[in-house]
């Protein structure tokens, strides 16, 4: 994301933007919104306020949102309110889904927040929520709370509400996220952390890593498998014996995975990839996406050097399309290991000046063709300790 230029009034969300590589493309809001702005018109409806169809919140950035209520149910005890949720033009599994909140009273003074339909449940630690609790985050359960009180307070209410957050597509929708992977079960989470969905935002992306790392944390790893996509998780299963079901996948982020691992105190971290993106760690780049850097037939050409090979070969590897092609002229030369050496002292370097000196950083390469190319000094002997972790 290049820029991030929000243009919004207090009317909604029509008018907010965030432009992305030079594209003007319109934000959401969350579930987590959604929830909130259901819970407060319910509230109003409830304690014998004035019935609308918008409910107007306030995100944790400060944005007014004002959202179109669906669905009004009242019956003597109760009123449930819905939310259309809106991806904008970052369309996900959730876009267009009603989120629906419950309200009735309570006689405590307490406001209690909880989940219904379609909501999963936290089935393991290194979650937002313990165990057992409904997957509403922390940042809506505070929205959907300051929604709740402003009502109360608004109109002289101190006995106390319960609002039951809902999503009836939600059991279906969960099997299309993270869900059942991360250990939530039954539907979806109710999430956000600004309240505003931003297009393509890698935000969304890093905290699906860090939640992952910190439920291996938690249930008591200490070493971390880490992979960046399918076929490392591939390889990791078929080829190193390792289960690649207990693998992180870290897609580009590489970087970003090694700062939080570090910071949760893991002592080794094993990742597992194929060249394509692996080689360009060798030039320490730690977002291997293209549009950061592309210097794969840079880095292979300057390290083939290394290994022995001529201006020729070096030129022909400079004109590669691809990494299997590359290693195809490495083999011809002779020099596919000697090269790979090279690369993998590389990465080791930056793998290690990254992590700092608390956890141990090591790396499996791999191609689809060649198999095993390479491996840093470490790798063996943690991969065995992954391996006795998961038996």
């Amino acid at each position: 994301m290049d820029t991030a230029k929000l243009e919004c009034d207090a009317t909604g969300i029509d008018e907010m933007y965030v432009a992305v590589n030079g594209k003007k493309l319109r934000c959401g809001y969350t579930t987590g919104s959604c929830a909130a702005a259901a819970s407060k018109m319910a509230a109003m409806i409830l304690l014998g306020g004035e019935k609308s169809d918008r409910a107007e919140i306030i995100t944790p950035k400060g944005t007014i949102l004002s959202l179109k209520i669906e669905d009004i149910g009242i019956s003597e005890d109760r009123v449930s309110c819905a939310v259309r949720k809106d991806g904008g033009d970052d369309i996900d599994a959730t876009h267009g889904i009603l989120v629906y909140s419950s309200v009735s009273r309570r006689t405590d003074g307490r406001i209690v927040i909880d989940g219904g339909e379609g909501v999963g449940r936290i089935t393991r630690k290194g979650l937002d929520q313990p165990v057992g609790n409904a997957a509403i985050n922390s940042v809506p359960r505070s929205m959907i709370r300051e929604a709740l009180d402003d009502v109360c307070e608004s109109m002289g209410y101190s006995d106390g509400l319960d609002a039951i957050v809902s999503v009836p597509d939600g059991a279906v929708i969960s099997g299309k996220t993270f869900n059942p992977r991360l250990g939530i079960a039954g539907g979806i989470s109710i999430l956000g952390t600004t309240g505003i969905v931003e297009p393509m935002s890698e935000t969304a992306l890093t905290d699906t890593i860090k939640i992952e790392l910190n439920m291996r944390k938690a249930s008591g790893d200490r070493n971390v498998l880490i992979v960046p996509g399918n076929y490392g998780r591939d390889f990791s299963d078929e080829t190193e014996g390792l289960n690649g079901d207990t693998a992180v996948k870290c897609s580009n982020f590489i970087g970003d995975t090694i700062d939080h691992a570090s910071r949760l105190g893991f002592e080794g971290f094993l990742l597992i990839g194929n060249l394509g993106k692996m080689v360009k760690l060798a030039g320490g780049i730690m977002n291997t996406h293209s549009r950061w850097a592309d210097c794969r037939m840079e880095i292979l050409s300057a390290n083939s050097i290394l290994a022995g090979a001529d201006a020729e070969t070096a030129e022909r590897i400079m004109s590669c399309i691809s990494t299997d092609d590359a290693l195809d002229i490495l083999d011809e030369a002779g020099i596919r290991d000697g090269t790979m050496e090279e690369v993998m002292k590389k990465i080791a370097f930056h793998l290690n000046h990254r992590s700092g000196d608390g956890m141990r950083a090591e790396c499996i390469v791999f191609s689809s063709k060649y198999g095993k190319l390479g491996e840093t000094p470490g790798a063996s002997e943690l991969l065995k300790r992954i391996k006795d972790r998961v038996r």
